[in-house]
């Protein structure tokens, strides 16, 4: 449960700052929620980074395939980040409805995402990598930065 239960921390904390950039758009508080929105971004982005990094290829190299979940995840954080850079375009021309249909968008597809991960992959990386495999790997996600 190591790396499951780090990475869905990582997914909470990335929500609780979702949630917070769409009530300041919601609320008109620009400022604010470009803030909260760098916030989300940088979150989002560093947890991707650590998957991409450290996580999906030491549970490659573990099983020898770089095919299946560790392929759908990386297709889908790149929808992500197609999303995130739409909702960016929307937080600087302060377009409120804008952001909020592609707030709704994303809300959709992390949903979707963070299940898989948490529900198919991360499980079947505590139960595929070694103990000593896991610490390492979880040490060097914790140590990554954007």
């Amino acid at each position: 449960m190591i790396i499951s239960n780090y990475m869905k921390a990582e997914h909470r904390d990335c929500d609780t700052a979702f949630a917070g950039a769409e009530e300041a758009v919601a609320l008109g508080e620009w400022s604010v929620a470009e803030q909260r929105f760098i916030d989300f971004s940088n979150d989002t982005l560093t947890h991707f980074k650590r998957e991409e990094d450290e996580l999906f290829p030491a549970f490659e190299a573990q099983t020898g395939s770089s095919e299946g979940p560790t392929q759908v995840m990386r297709f889908e954080h790149e929808q992500v980040r197609g999303l995130i850079g739409k909702m960016a375009e929307a937080i600087e021309s302060q377009d409120r409805d804008a952001y909020l249909s592609l707030a709704e968008s994303m809300m959709i597809l992390l949903q979707q995402h963070n299940m898989k991960e948490e529900q198919m992959l991360y499980a079947m990386c505590d139960r595929v990598l070694p103990p000593e495999l896991k610490e390492s790997t979880l040490e060097k996600m914790k140590a990554t930065t954007l």
